[in-house]
């Protein structure tokens, strides 16, 4: 199912925010695939951050090659993105999850991964409060907008 527009302005919203540290990175930022190696899965992210050399003419990365991964709910699958994705992101090494719950209308970002899934969880934080991303963005993210 296609994502609604409202979800795609939230997902837009933060592509824009962190643009300019993605940028000074040498990173992009997009919805590309990524590959859980020894499962049947592949998760399509809705923003995940890479160095701009590993995504020349890649197809599908790994999640320990982002620097940054951001799910943004919609309806029909907020449970998978806060137990499922974020457990399958931890176990593959993504170092950051953003999960941006529009239903709850909140945001939480996860940190120190480990094969069981995150230890660390710096929220859940209201929409309208800024949430700290850590280094290398370094970047207070604005979430009024979503």
């Amino acid at each position: 199912m296609s994502p609604t527009w409202d979800h795609e302005a939230a997902a837009d919203s933060i592509r824009e925010q962190i643009g300019p540290v993605v940028r000074r990175l040498e990173c992009v930022s997009g919805s590309g695939n990524l590959d859980l190696p020894g499962s049947s899965n592949w998760y399509v992210p809705d923003v995940a951050v890479v160095p701009r050399a590993l995504a020349k003419g890649a197809g599908a990365l790994l999640p320990d090659q982002t620097l940054l991964v951001v799910e943004v709910t919609s309806e029909s699958d907020a449970d998978t993105d806060r137990t499922v994705k974020r457990r399958r992101y931890a176990e593959y090494g993504a170092p950051l999850y953003l999960w941006v719950d529009r239903q709850d209308r909140t945001c939480t970002l996860y940190s120190q991964r480990s094969r069981l899934g995150y230890t660390h969880a710096e929220g859940p934080h209201p929409f309208g409060l800024a949430v700290l991303l850590p280094h290398p963005f370094d970047l207070e993210l604005d979430t009024s907008v979503f």
